[in-house]
């Protein structure tokens, strides 16, 4: 089982999420004015797959919606929509931010994502991908040519259920038929992606860099997948 974001891909920058936007709707904005906005966006946790707001940090009146966000799609939107209008954008863009992060464009895959899981279907072993989400993020692995990869996609919003609620793992083993003993769970977030080790699954962490950053990080699993087959 794999989480999505931070694990398989990585979303753009923050700046460059910006900028495609503005230069998309035609706004012309300064180089300076862009990073300026770009650093406020990031601040507040308004990108998804970007940087968390710290619940300390978010409004009363958003700290429902933020916990809730990945139960369902309105839910989602909702939360980042309002989110991005904490950031103080001169523009009216932020329907158009959401809208280009569910884009190929918007996201890329770490360097060995196609590599491990080429692999492990070689090796005959299945592969879920669990994520909390609220949108279908299929078109993402189409599009960069690794849905072949996946045999199931277990998303929070389709079933009302988020990590670290066992249940959604559940899911995922149930449609893999395997045993939770013998299916590692591989993300990004302790707290989300770890809440499989409630079922008995190893977990394996790796670190939610930049997709340029990070070139090898998913390579153990073959090493774990191969130790066992």
């Amino acid at each position: 089982m794999f989480d999505f974001s931070g694990t398989l891909f990585r979303i753009e920058s923050a700046r460059e999420w910006l900028a495609a936007v503005l230069a998309q709707a035609g706004i012309d904005a300064g180089q300076d004015e862009i990073t300026r906005y770009a650093g406020e966006l990031e601040r507040v946790g308004a990108q998804p797959g970007g940087t968390q707001p710290r619940e300390a940090d978010l409004p009363g009146h958003l700290v429902a919606a933020w916990e809730q966000r990945d139960l369902t799609a309105a839910h989602h939107r909702a939360a980042y929509t309002a989110l991005s209008r904490l950031a103080g954008l001169p523009w009216d863009v932020h329907d158009a931010l959401y809208a280009r992060h569910m884009t190929p464009e918007a996201w890329r895959p770490y360097p060995d994502t196609a590599e491990v899981l080429a692999k492990l279907g070689t090796l005959g072993v299945p592969v879920a991908v669990v994520s909390n989400i609220g949108w279908d993020l299929r078109p993402i692995f189409r599009a960069h040519g690794v849905a072949d990869h996946i045999a199931e996609f277990v998303l929070s919003y389709e079933h009302e259920v988020q990590k670290p609620d066992p249940r959604i793992f559940r899911l995922a083993l149930d449609a893999l038929g395997t045993a939770p003993e013998d299916t590692l769970m591989v993300g990004d977030n302790a707290g989300a992606d770890g809440g499989a080790a409630a079922l008995g699954c190893p977990v394996l962490l790796v670190d939610p860099l930049p997709a340029a950053e990070r070139p090898g990080a998913l390579l153990p699993v073959l090493d774990t997948v191969g130790g066992a087959v």
